[in-house]
């Protein structure tokens, strides 16, 4: 032990030490990787230090526990500053080791934070603005499963760490506009007022009083000095008390310690440079060297790490006093798991359409699955941007969520698409609900970048997505989808379901249901589609992502390939076919990504590559080439659709049974 460190160990750390601390964990990793951002940790150390040390709730031997308070890093480029704090305060899986392996391969420190790599991790951050718009999520989550079981087991704030990037992006005036409606009180957001971006200063592209604005939306804001514990603590304790989502605007200075760079955007997005961090060094009075850590600020960060154990084993004890349905329940609900009664349920349900086949839209069937499901299962929270009655996501026994009553279980978003996919992350991340949420299908693009973090982090939330295709109608190309399926299958981890009629509906939302690890896209028709599978079965068929539907009678010739409101043309187009003595099979593909996770082997008896494939979609053919071979046919969409009727439409852009038949036996002729 040096004598400096003799001297530390003998006395209490102050805040200033703890907060250093910090900072330089921050600037020496991302000097150890020559990437990563050293500023906005340097910055914000303080904040972070006054909350983790004395208003977090969370205990890292359990850190999993459902009544933690969450903390979401929405500037997610300065993710040292997390990956510190929970190395300091003791989280197993976050050891030094991983600290001086920042962004390298394996580490659980990558470049931004990624759910699921390291505990203490809650939401996947990154992109600006996500983890705020998430954190609106959870704090809705926190609010609902407290009307559901109790303030006893539910009581916690959800705390976001924000920058100046994150309220310029879009996302951010949707999410505080609608925590503010519904006046989170739990919300409290850390804006890092730092006033600087990549570029420069935030003068060269903003000039918005940002605490008129969230005043505007009806949070509570104060502003503070970043740097000042003392005003910091006295901040986070008034927004703990009020009854709405609030906003502490800490000024702050980017890369706080640096000589020559704190202030500007060279602390921004690099690394600061061994002479730089030197001097900070001196400047500071850390005289210690990298990864190296004087023993009273260790003592410090672990008391503040254990300070939240007394409180979980009370809160446990609580659990363990409830009555034992309602703590089944309620461990039942965190841990992600459906009733019992759901594929009883689910099959009856099968068994109903299987009698009485009606004809139609999806949409229409979605929405009466749903009604089963919603009885079943009281974890699902359902919604729509604006477009309930559209959407058909309202079932009657949903009551609605307000500002005065979070008891129900329908939201109501409003034309916010991309917050509504965000909070969706938010309340599946929090535990104890899952989410759906509407909107037409070629809004989607308004929410991509929440759907692909729900693929990223594999989030069950569950997108019903109507309206989709040329269908739709009157309302023109500017509604009509027709890219859209492809995109969305462009993305890892995310089931497309795109169900052929209301036994299909019914099948697909089961799988969504059970897929915990993933999200699911439930694209559904406007029009009426007629039914196609008329037997009961009782496994179910679409889990596998594609099958025969209907077998060519006779050695087959010609294999239809179709999703959706397209499979019911399929079905009439191979009649036509067989009519003319061309053996000719339907196979419906309800989800491509299930599908291509079967065996070799059934996908090729499935798509029998000996015989003329035809694909039919209504949209653009990128993604067909796979199933149909160089001998195939694709009947779709070559570009955008018109305002007319679904049947004009269809007739018009050639998607019809008569130019299924006529390109499948051009096909055959050519062979």
């Amino acid at each position: 032990m040096t004598s400096s460190d003799a001297i530390a160990a003998s006395q209490a750390a102050t805040h200033a030490e703890m907060a250093n601390a910090i900072r330089f964990l921050a600037a020496d990793a991302v000097q150890a990787a020559n990437s990563g951002h050293p500023g906005m940790p340097m910055g914000a150390a303080d904040m972070a230090t006054v909350l983790f040390a004395q208003f977090l709730k969370f205990d890292p031997n359990q850190p999993h526990w459902p009544d933690r308070d969450r903390f979401v890093l929405s500037a997610g480029h300065g993710s040292m500053l997390l990956y510190s704090i929970l190395h300091l305060t003791g989280y197993e899986d976050m050891d030094m080791g991983q600290l001086r392996n920042f962004r390298q391969l394996g580490s659980h420190t990558a470049g931004h934070p990624e759910f699921g790599a390291a505990t203490g991790i809650e939401t996947t951050t990154g992109p600006l603005g996500q983890g705020l718009a998430t954190a609106v999520g959870m704090a809705i989550a926190e609010r609902m499963l407290a009307s559901r079981f109790g303030d006893e087991l539910v009581d916690h704030y959800t705390y976001v760490l924000a920058g100046d990037g994150c309220l310029m992006e879009g996302i951010s005036h949707e999410a505080a506009s609608f925590a503010g409606h519904l006046r989170l009180g739990k919300l409290i957001v850390l804006f890092d007022d730092n006033k600087i971006s990549i570029d420069g200063g935030t003068c060269l592209s903003v000039s918005d009083d940002q605490c008129a604005r969230f005043a505007a939306y009806g949070w509570d804001v104060i502003r503070v000095d970043g740097h000042d514990p003392v005003k910091l603590k006295v901040a986070i304790a008034e927004a703990r008390l009020t009854d709405r989502p609030s906003l502490i605007a800490a000024r702050t200075v980017i890369g706080h310690g640096a000589p020559t760079k704190a202030g500007s955007s060279a602390a921004h997005g690099a690394p600061l440079g061994d002479d730089e961090i030197a001097a900070a060094r001196e400047k500071l009075n850390w005289p210690y060297p990298p990864f190296e850590l004087p023993n009273n600020v260790v003592a410090a960060w672990h008391e503040a790490g254990a300070r939240g154990c007394a409180t979980r084993d009370a809160w446990a004890e609580r659990l363990a006093a409830m009555d034992a349905d309602n703590r089944r329940a309620f461990n039942r609900a965190l841990a992600g798991d459906l009733p019992a009664g759901i594929i009883d349920a689910m099959a009856d349900y099968r068994k109903e359409l299987a009698d009485e086949k009606p004809q139609m839209a999806t949409r229409a069937s979605s929405g009466r699955v749903l009604k089963v499901i919603n009885q079943v299962v009281p974890e699902t929270v359902g919604g729509s941007a604006d477009l309930t009655g559209s959407n058909n996501t309202l079932t009657p026994d949903l009551g609605f969520v307000t500002s005065e009553d979070f008891s129900g279980r329908y939201i109501h978003y409003g034309v916010r698409e991309h917050a509504m996919a965000a909070a969706m992350n938010g309340l599946a991340l929090h535990g104890g609900t899952i989410p759906y949420g509407g909107t037409f299908l070629v809004f989607s693009d308004y929410a991509r970048g929440a759907m692909r973090l729900s693929a990223l982090m594999g989030c069950r939330a569950i997108y019903v997505l109507t309206h989709d295709s040329i269908g739709l109608g009157e309302d023109g190309p500017t509604h009509q989808p027709v890219e859209h399926l492809a995109a969305l299958r462009a993305m890892p981890n995310l089931n497309v379901f795109r169900p052929a009629d209301a036994m299909e509906v019914a099948e697909c939302w089961e799988l969504a249901l059970t897929a915990k690890d993933r999200p699911s896209a439930m694209v559904l028709t406007r029009q009426a589609v007629p039914p196609v599978r008329l037997d009961y079965r009782d496994d179910n068929v679409c889990a596998k992502g594609a099958y025969e539907l209907i077998a060519a009678e006779g050695k087959a010739q010609v294999t239809l390939l179709a999703t959706g409101s397209e499979v019911s043309i399929a079905v009439v187009a191979r009649n036509q076919l067989q009519s003319a003595d061309i053996p000719t099979r339907v196979v419906s593909m309800p989800c491509w990504e299930l599908f291509e996770e079967q065996d070799e082997f059934y996908r090729q008896e499935t798509l029998r590559p000996e015989t003329v494939r035809i694909g039919v979609e209504a949209a653009i053919s990128m993604g067909w080439d796979r199933y149909l071979g160089s001998t195939g046919g694709f009947i779709g969409m070559g570009g955008y659709g018109a305002s007319a009727s679904a049947k004009d439409l269809f007739k018009h852009f050639g998607i019809t049974a008569e130019v299924v038949a006529n390109t499948a036996k051009t096909k055959l002729a050519k062979q």
